[in-house]
């Protein structure tokens, strides 16, 4: 009982050592804001000083709790003032008394690894994309003493295109809070609701998703249809919707916060397309109780046919109608799609876990530097 009462005492003081300063990019609020406000908040609850890097003009209020210290970077807009820029950085962070960086977007880690050597201080890079034959990860031998990944899909891809960086990675899932019963088909008698959240670079993405739509429409189904996103081919895609005949069923509105009571709303949440990169809106759609209709490839972790997710393939209209159609004529089905989801989300995706992991990722790479 004595050792177990020291191990407990060693731990909370190794915490209360660990001063993490986190790096992002406004990509990274903009997209995996939902792992940064978990992130954040349950390093506060173990009453962890964190610090924040992030660019001027980034909207971090939603997402940051007040205890975190935000330092934005640069300071001056203009270019000429970069060494200004890097000493006030620099007296920031020295005052602030770092102890681990954590770089939370892969266009920062060249940033990272140059603000570690100024520093002297252990980091860790999270990557939550695949990556290409011809990328780089700029990470120092010595000072980058993890690569996060939030999927094993991911770790595979590192793993192949970098060899040489396979030692260093550590999957740590995204955590999430599930909600209790399901949110799929809950209210009868109410419209439903299907959710779309994809970027809208390119129209021919939601070509076929939108030809399924239009015949499930003429058959006599009853739903509204919310695609969310923004992008060049907005409007674009608002004179195919027009063409197809579709305006009165389906909205496309720009991205909006805070995005669990957005996802919410829907019955049913489609991936119309592959994702190169973790989608933490489909994780935020499953643990609200949403049935997910998505098609495999890329980062497809969470999509699993039959137990948390519906499958289709993305370029054929009448295997997206199939599956649709088994939602809506099975609905029973569909909340057990919703329940299995969630059930999933338990056992692998949990805040605890996540931030337990992460605390001792930053307590590793601190002893690393010591050796």
């Amino acid at each position: 009982m004595g050792e177990e009462q020291e191990d407990m005492t060693l731990e909370a003081e190794q915490r209360k050592s660990v001063r993490p300063v986190l790096i992002v990019s406004k990509k990274t609020v903009r997209e995996y804001s939902i792992l940064l406000e978990h992130l954040l908040a349950g390093l506060a609850g173990e009453s962890i000083s964190v610090g924040l890097v992030c660019p001027p003009g980034c909207d971090v209020d939603s997402v940051v709790s007040p205890s975190v210290e935000i330092i934005r970077h640069p300071v001056f807009g203009w270019p000429g003032l970069w060494r200004q820029n890097k000493e006030a950085l620099i007296e920031r962070l020295e005052r602030f008394g770092p102890s681990v960086l954590h770089c939370l977007c892969e266009s920062k880690a060249l940033f990272t690894r140059r603000l570690s050597r100024q520093l002297n201080l252990p980091y860790v890079v999270t990557v939550n994309s695949l990556q290409g034959w011809f990328s780089r990860l700029f990470v120092s031998s010595r000072r980058c003493v993890r690569i996060i990944v939030p999927a094993k899909s991911i770790a595979d891809n590192v793993a192949k295109i970098h060899p040489r960086l396979a030692g260093r990675l550590e999957q740590i899932n995204i955590g999430t809070f599930v909600r209790e019963g399901s949110g799929c088909f809950s209210q009868p008698g109410r419209l439903a609701s299907m959710v779309v959240a994809h970027p809208l670079s390119d129209v021919s993405d939601f070509e076929s998703l939108l030809d399924a739509v239009r015949h499930l429409a003429i058959e006599g189904y009853e739903f509204m249809l919310v695609m969310i996103g923004s992008g060049r081919v907005d409007k674009g895609l608002r004179r195919l919707i027009s063409a197809l005949g579709l305006s009165q069923i389906v909205v496309s509105v720009p991205p909006l916060r805070p995005w669990h009571s957005v996802l919410a709303a829907g019955d049913i949440f489609i991936q119309p397309r592959p994702s190169k990169a973790f989608n933490p809106l489909l994780l935020e759609a499953m643990s609200v109780g949403s049935a997910v209709a998505a098609c495999k490839g890329g980062v497809d972790d969470l999509i699993i046919e039959g137990k948390t997710a519906v499958t289709f393939d993305a370029d054929d209209e009448i295997s997206i109608r199939k599956a649709l159609r088994r939602l809506f004529d099975g609905r029973e089905f569909a909340q057990q799609i919703a329940k299995g989801a969630r059930e999933y989300l338990r056992e692998n995706h949990s805040v605890s876990k996540m931030l337990a992991d992460t605390l001792r990722v930053y307590s590793e790479a601190q002893d690393s530097l010591k050796v």
